[in-house]
């Protein structure tokens, strides 16, 4: 079992820089890739950053330039840090973690992105 809490979100303005992070606990040295989603009202859940346990690291166009993913040493933790964020990347957070044979789910942090 792994549990995953996302923190971070917020409200910003256009232009602003926020940092998500993504704490694991439990069973984490099983998984072998953490992704960042994101959902926006009325909008399918989408793919924004993931890191594979090598180190890959995978971005939605949309993204690309903006967002960094990243993790700590210890590999507990993952960040999303967004820059120069738009109106558009308004949406619920989730982190999301992979296992061989078991998939995991945060709760959510909201970011808002108005001025």
């Amino acid at each position: 079992q792994v549990q995953l809490v996302e923190t971070g979100g917020g409200l910003v303005q256009p232009g602003g820089s926020l940092r998500l992070s993504c704490r694991a606990t439990g069973y984490v040295s099983a998984i072998y890739k953490m992704t960042w989603y994101r959902q926006a009202p009325s909008a399918s859940r989408e793919l924004v950053a993931a890191i594979a346990r090598g180190g890959t690291t995978t971005y939605a166009d949309s993204v690309k330039g903006r967002f960094t993913i990243s993790r700590d040493s210890a590999g507990d933790t993952t960040y999303l840090q967004m820059s120069n964020l738009k109106p558009e990347d308004t949406a619920v957070y989730y982190c999301h973690a992979d296992q061989l044979d078991a998939q995991y789910w945060g709760r959510g942090t909201q970011v808002t992105v108005s001025g």
